[in-house]
């Protein structure tokens, strides 16, 4: 398939820019894109951005062969929604995606990769973490989308497998670019490094001992490295166009936010990108605002597709071409995590020229050229500004917010939930969708501490220190001792206690302030099922399914207690339902299987079992359990070689 350039050729004859070759002829290929997105990433911690306590050499060096922006700007600090609108070039207020609540990505949205797709490219990705699972919708136009995170197998002890050091993702990046460099493609590479919590592997922790966080960025620049390389022992370096960009910052301390999401200051919305096209040298650094929405429509004119309608970003390539624009861009941000999991108000905010307003219950104006760190609230004292910036805001707001939001709902799995905890993420409701206006709400900056103390004892839980999380979610119930989400998080602590008579208390009351929390319902359910009261477990797990129809654990555990109860019938409904929901559900495949076998019905057990077996190959008790059906059937050999495998998987 071909491609013209024509929109290329147009800007560079307007703009003058300085072109080595244009290919102008319909019968060239259309250049590679190589997308890397580094997780976690402030700008200013970078050598080509000015930095000089870590070494980048291999970022620098791409920098240098580039347009590096010194003002791009993520409108959500939160990687999921961060990613998004850098893959489909619209903000959280049309997609819909705002953060991990039960969204994802809409069908009607296009996204970078299923466009390219749709023009012969071939598509390939490797992502380094769990928060960016192909059940989010991104994978969308992927041919490859290497996540293979499996939420349910995983227990505490092996809690880093919710994400992949950079060099695994190195890998598997060069695996599938040695498969598929010989045509047009696009390949998106995610490193997870940087992010919390901040354990580079050698040699990287003894040079960056007292700064653990500069050393994991250095150690994924490495990786990097490794991908530049073979692009330019490839000779597709100068044929590809190389975006790198991070999708949010951090807060390191400041503001009092150690990590990212919960404020939309500098610290965690100003991020590097740095764009590199073939055959083109535009100028060498811009000072201009953008947003990471403007990678979408910038890669679609390059190569001369159409931009979508509903792509809400900007193209650069006339920045790229030197072109200023000729009024201040306006700029959005947003943060819905302190409302969404803690009912404390949202924030929004609007970059316009030099000026940051921020909207919050105590509303926040800065300066950023002479106060770069955000530490001088000038909203009393330009309040005039601040009413313009208030307006541009709710402008952006109104515009991007055309016909309402495209996230498609979903459930929330639990073990998802419990995965998005460990790496700090907040995978839980705090009755954030009441009609309270955020005015009427407590304003974030006067809860930051709590949310740390929070954080900080839902590490402990993650970890098995269940003692000191309950001491710490305790003390943040001074502050706020109606809080649905610290509630929730104290009844799942005493739940792995096995305190199941506090578990209960707690999550009942979390039902009485929020009716309608189904992983509230789900986790009394499995708490009452422990203390024997089976038909108080059925009733909660029955609202659960009620509230959450995918909730395939909460199926699975239902059936189980029909079975105490001596209800096969029941008891198989409920299996084939958490099957059906999620057909590589191990646990639901072999009780499915288990009592289709005691019922008699030896062909829909074997059929259950053997796709059981599929599932886990290396199990030894799904090899057991099909060799019992097989016996039944009479295929005693086949039988005897199922026992075989399950004997010779047994750890001894």
């Amino acid at each position: 398939m071909t491609f013209r350039r024509s929109v290329l050729i147009t800007i560079v004859a307007v703009f003058s820019v300085t072109v080595t070759t244009v290919i102008s002829s319909a019968s060239e290929p259309p250049p590679n894109i190589i997308v890397i997105t580094i997780d976690t990433l402030r700008a200013d911690h970078l050598g080509c951005y000015g930095y000089r306590q870590v070494r980048t050499p291999n970022i620098d060096a791409l920098a240098s062969d580039s347009i590096r922006f010194e003002r791009a700007y993520t409108p959500v600090p939160i990687t999921l929604p961060a990613h998004t609108v850098i893959f489909t070039g619209t903000y959280p207020t049309l997609s819909g995606i705002h953060d991990f609540s039960a969204n994802r990505l809409g069908a009607q949205q296009p996204t970078l990769a299923s466009l390219l797709k749709n023009r012969g490219y071939a598509t390939g990705a490797v992502v380094a973490s769990g928060v960016l699972d192909s059940r989010f919708g991104l994978n969308r136009g992927f041919d490859f989308y290497y996540d293979h995170f499996d939420f349910n197998r995983l227990q505490e002890a092996n809690l880093d497998q919710m994400e992949r050091p950079g060099n695994v993702v190195a890998d598997e990046a060069l695996s599938w670019l040695s498969k598929n460099y010989s045509a047009p493609f696009l390949f998106w590479m995610h490193l997870y490094d940087p992010h919390y919590p901040y354990a580079p592997p050698a040699p990287y922790d003894q040079m960056y001992k007292s700064d653990p966080y500069d050393g994991e960025i250095a150690f994924a620049d490495e990786q990097i490295g490794r991908v530049l390389r073979f692009l330019k022992e490839k000779g597709l370096y100068q044929k590809s166009a190389i975006i790198l960009a991070g999708d949010h910052g951090e807060g390191l301390g400041e503001h009092g936010e150690q990590t990212h999401g919960f404020f939309i200051y500098s610290s965690t919305l100003h991020v590097p990108l740095i764009i590199h096209l073939p055959e083109i040298r535009g100028v060498k650094q811009s000072t201009e605002p953008v947003s990471l929405a403007d990678i979408v429509p910038t890669v679609l004119q390059f190569v001369g597709l159409p931009v979508p309608p509903q792509v809400q970003g900007k193209s650069l390539l006339s920045i790229i071409a030197g072109k200023r624009d000729s009024e201040p861009r306006s700029l959005y941000s947003e943060t819905f995590l302190p409302r969404l999991h803690f009912n404390w108000s949202d924030l929004r905010g609007a970059v316009v020229g030099n000026y940051h307003f921020i909207e919050a219950p105590r509303p926040e104006l800065y300066d950023i050229s002479t106060d770069p760190r955000e530490l001088v609230n000038l909203y009393s004292q330009k309040s005039a500004v601040a009413s313009v910036l208030r307006a541009r805001l709710q402008s952006m707001i109104r515009e991007y917010t055309p016909g309402g939001e495209l996230a498609e709902k979903t459930g929330l799995d639990p073990a998802l939930m419990e995965r998005l905890q460990s790496l700090g993420y907040a995978g839980f409701t705090g009755g954030g969708e009441s009609s309270e206006k955020a005015a009427t709400l407590p304003d974030p900056k006067d809860r930051i501490q709590v949310y740390e103390l929070i954080s900080s004892g839902m590490s402990d839980s993650q970890h098995g220190r269940y003692e000191e999380s309950i001491q710490k979610l305790t003390e943040a119930l001074k502050t706020e001792p109606n809080s649905i989400a610290v509630n929730y998080l104290l009844g799942l602590d005493y739940y792995r206690m096995r305190d199941y008579p506090k578990t209960v208390e707690r999550l009942k009351q979390v039902l009485q302030w929020s009716p309608d929390y189904a992983l509230a319902a789900f986790h009394l359910g499995l708490a009452l099922g422990r203390l024997g009261r089976v038909d108080d477990a059925i009733a909660a797990f029955q609202r659960a399914l009620e509230l959450d129809a995918t909730n395939f654990s909460a199926a699975y555990d239902l059936g189980q207690m029909y079975v105490q109860k001596n209800q096969p019938d029941r008891a198989l409904a409920a299996f084939h339902q958490s099957v059906n929901v999620n057909p590589t559900y191990l646990p639901g495949r072999v009780a499915l299987g288990e009592l289709l076998l005691y019922q008699g019905r030896v062909d829909e057990a074997l059929s259950q079992l053997r796709a059981a077996v599929q599932i886990a190959p290396e199990n030894p008790q799904v090899h057991a359990a099909l060799a019992k059906a097989l016996e039944a059937k009479g295929l005693s050999d086949e039988a005897q070689r199922e026992l075989g495998k399950a004997q010779a998987q047994t750890p001894r």
